[in-house]
């Protein structure tokens, strides 16, 4: 089972099974995660799924594009070393990835 724990800037946790194959934005969306803006429906036109991933975690992660690393400059809050865009990382099948959505997205 694929799991992704999205935590809010004031702490609350939420635990969603995700679909393989979908983005962690996709499933943000799908399930109502507040924090995930996603204004350009994951085609990596805008920056309002970051997230900050757990960094223990971040090794596993594909590398990021270089497009990918352009548009986390345009975030509304920094960007910090553990930033990535959620639309840019797809679900596996033993998925169980923690990520903290920004204060704000816009």
């Amino acid at each position: 089972m694929a799991t992704v724990h999205y935590t809010d800037s004031e702490g609350t946790v939420r635990d969603i099974e995700a679909t393989p194959g979908d983005s962690v934005m996709e499933t943000a969306v799908r399930n109502g995660v507040p924090g995930i803006v996603a204004e350009c429906g994951g085609s990596l036109s805008c920056a309002t799924c970051h997230v900050f991933v757990r960094e223990d975690q971040l090794d596993g992660l594909p590398e990021m594009s270089e497009m990918e690393d352009e548009m986390l400059y345009g975030t509304a809050v920094d960007r910090e070393e553990t930033s990535r865009l959620s639309c840019q990382i797809k679900v596996a099948e033993d998925t169980d990835l923690h990520v903290t959505t920004p204060e704000t997205q816009v």
